[in-house]
C-alpha cells in the first residue's frame, strides 16, 4: 500500500478538484506567462505561473493531462500570439468571421503542443508526484524544443526570453534560452516541491529543495557583468533608416519610387557613415529590375561605407533547379554579399498546399507570399572588411540557428517589417527575442525595421539607441564588433536537452521505484 506522499491523488487541492476552476486556472497561468514579456516585463510571474500549473496537473489523473496542457496553451498563445490576427484581417483582406476563425485556429493548433507535452509528462511520470516534479522541467524544455523545429516551428514565448532583463540573463551565454526556460520550470517545480514536503513534515527538506532552485537567481546577476568576448577598441559609425511605410501602400506599383526616393531622402545626411542599414525590402522591386537604384547608391556612398537593405532577388537557383524569388539582404558599396532568407513564414512568405488554398481567401494570396527557403550555411556579408551575419525577420526567433550562423561574424543584423502586426505587443516581442540573441552571442546585434522598433542592440543585450515605433526617423550610433565566441555559440542547446533526456531516462518509474510508507 503506498503512502500518501508517493499518490497524487492526496494531493487534491480546490484547484484541481473543480474541474471548471482548475481549468480557468491553467488558462490564467498561460496567460500570466505572456505578462513576463515585453512591454509588460513581469519576469517574476513565470515561477508563479508554473506553480499555478502544478497546483492544478499533479493530481490529475495521467489521461487528463492533454487537455490541462492544451488548455495552458490555449492561454499562451491566445494572449501572446493572437497579434497574427491583425496580418489576416488588416492585411489580408480576409472578412472579420474567417479571420477570428483562422486566429482561433492558430492558437488552439499552437496549444497541442503543450497537450502533446504534457500528455507525454503523464506516460512518463504515472501517478508519482515526486516524478512528475522532477520531470516537468525536461518536459517543458523538449515541449519548446519540438515547437520551435516542427513544421518550421514556431520559436516564440519562450519563458526565457523575459529574462533579457530579469536575474537569469547572465545564463544566456552558458546555456541559451532553453537554459534559462528549464530553471523558470524548476523553480516553479521546487516551490510546489517545498510546500509539499512541508505537508510531509520536513522541513529540512523543504528549505534544502527552495534554496538550490534560488541559487541560479542568487549567481546569475553577477555572471552577467562577465565577458565572454572581446569588443574592439575602435568603433564602427551606423545610421539606420526607419521608412514608416505604410503597409497598405508597400507593394502597390504607384508608391514604389516613393517608397526609394524616401528612403535615399533619408541617407542624404549619412552616406559616409561606415555602415547604413535600410530594413526589410525597403527597396520593393527584385534586384534584377533595381540596378539603376543600387548603381545610383554605390556612387554616392563614402570610399569606406557600406549600405546593407533588404530587397527581393529573382534568378536561377541551383539548388532547385528553376527560376525562383528569394527574401533577400544585400551589402552596397564597400562591402559584398547576398543572403537569402532560410526559416521562411509560412502563408506570409509561402504557401503550404498553394495549389489547393491559393486563391480561396485574400489571406492565401498576400503580395511575396511565394519565396524559396535559401540554401544553407551561407556566408556573412562583408561591411569595410568585417563579417557581419544578417537574419531577415522571423530568423532571429531561432536561438540556435543564431548562435551556429554568428561564429565567424563580428556583428550581428536584423532587418524586419512589423507593420504587418501593427499596433500590438508582436513587435516588442521581436525586439526583444533580438535582444534575448545578442545576449547569448556576446554580440551586438543592429535592428532596422520599416516602422519600429529600430535599435541598436549591444554585446549584453541592452537596448543603447532607439527609434519608437511608427516614426519617420534615421538612428545614428556607434557599435563594436567582438571576436571570440560564448559557450552557448560552441553547444546550442544541446546540453540543456541532453539534461531533459538524461532526467527522462533515469526518473523512469522502473529505474527509480515508488518510496515505500516507511519512507513518507
Amino acid at each position: 500500500m503506498t503512502s500518501d506522499a508517493t499518490n497524487t491523488r492526496a494531493l487534491k487541492t480546490p484547484l484541481s478538484s473543480n474541474v471548471w476552476l482548475g481549468a480557468a486556472t491553467l488558462v490564467v497561468a498561460g496567460a500570466l506567462q505572456t505578462l513576463t514579456f515585453s512591454p509588460f516585463n513581469l519576469w517574476w510571474l513565470g515561477p508563479i505561473s508554473v506553480l499555478l500549473i502544478l497546483l492544478v496537473t499533479i493530481p490529475l489523473a495521467p489521461e487528463k493531462l492533454f487537455r490541462a496542457g492544451w488548455l495552458t496553451g490555449l492561454g499562451l498563445f491566445g494572449s501572446g500570439a493572437s497579434w497574427v490576427y491583425i496580418s489576416i484581417s488588416e492585411h489580408g483582406n480576409t472578412a472579420i468571421p474567417i479571420a477570428i476563425l483562422l486566429t482561433v485556429l492558430f492558437v488552439a493548433g499552437l496549444a497541442l503542443f503543450h497537450g502533446l507535452a504534457f500528455w507525454f509528462w503523464g506516460k512518463l511520470a504515472k501517478d508519482s508526484p515526486a516524478r512528475r516534479l522532477i520531470l516537468f522541467p525536461a518536459i517543458w524544455i523538449l515541449g519548446d524544443w519540438l515547437r520551435g523545429w516542427l513544421l518550421t516551428g514556431f520559436p516564440w514565448l519562450y519563458l526565457g526570453t523575459a529574462h533579457t532583463d530579469g536575474p537569469l540573463a547572465g545564463l544566456a551565454p552558458l546555456t541559451g534560452v532553453h537554459g534559462i526556460t528549464f530553471w523558470i520550470a524548476a523553480t516553479g517545480a521546487a516551490l510546489y516541491g517545498g510546500w509539499w514536503l512541508l505537508k510531509h513534515l520536513k522541513p529540512v527538506a523543504a528549505s534544502v529543495t527552495v534554496v538550490v532552485a534560488l541559487i541560479p537567481w542568487l549567481v546569475a546577476p553577477a555572471m552577467n557583468r562577465l565577458d565572454w568576448t572581446d569588443l574592439s577598441e575602435d568603433p564602427t559609425s551606423f545610421a539606420a533608416m526607419q521608412g514608416n511605410i505604410p503597409q497598405q501602400i508597400k507593394w502597390d506599383p504607384e508608391f514604389l519610387k516613393d517608397q526609394i526616393v524616401t528612403y535615399l531622402g533619408m541617407t542624404e545626411d549619412h552616406w559616409d557613415t561606415d555602415l547604413i542599414l535600410w530594413p526589410e525590402t525597403a527597396i520593393p522591386i527584385p534586384q534584377d529590375q533595381a540596378g539603376k537604384i543600387i548603381d545610383h547608391i554605390s556612387a554616392e556612398l563614402g570610399d569606406n561605407s557600406t549600405l546593407i537593405t533588404g530587397i527581393p532577388w529573382y534568378g536561377f537557383s541551383d539548388r532547385i533547379e528553376d527560376f525562383t524569388f528569394h527574401n533577400s539582404i544585400m551589402a552596397i558599396g564597400n562591402g559584398e554579399g547576398i543572403y537569402h532568407k532560410q526559416k521562411l513564414v509560412p502563408f506570409g512568405e509561402y504557401v503550404p498546399l498553394q495549389s489547393v488554398l491559393r486563391g480561396v481567401i485574400g489571406f492565401f494570396d498576400l503580395p511575396m507570399s511565394d519565396f524559396s527557403r535559401g540554401p544553407e550555411w551561407q556566408d556573412p556579408l562583408k561591411a569595410n572588411g568585417v563579417n557581419v551575419m544578417p537574419f531577415i525577420c522571423y530568423e532571429v526567433a531561432y536561438p540556435d540557428f543564431v548562435a551556429f550562423n554568428a561564429r565567424g561574424a563580428g556583428l550581428l543584423l536584423t532587418i524586419s517589417n512589423d507593420g504587418w502586426f501593427g499596433d500590438s505587443i508582436g513587435p516588442l516581442q521581436h525586439l526583444q527575442i533580438a535582444r534575448m540573441r545578442a545576449l547569448e552571442t556576446g554580440r551586438y546585434m543592429l535592428r532596422g525595421t520599416n516602422n519600429g522598433v529600430t535599435a541598436i542592440i549591444n554585446n549584453r543585450g541592452e537596448l543603447t539607441e532607439t527609434i519608437p515605433q511608427f516614426e519617420r526617423a534615421t538612428l545614428t550610433g556607434e557599435v563594436f564588433t567582438a571576436t571570440g565566441s560564448t559557450p552557448y555559440m560552441q553547444t546550442g542547446s544541446w546540453p540543456v536537452l541532453t539534461l531533459a533526456v538524461i532526467l527522462i531516462v533515469f526518473v523512469r518509474e522502473r529505474i527509480i521505484p515508488p518510496v515505500s510508507a516507511s519512507g513518507s
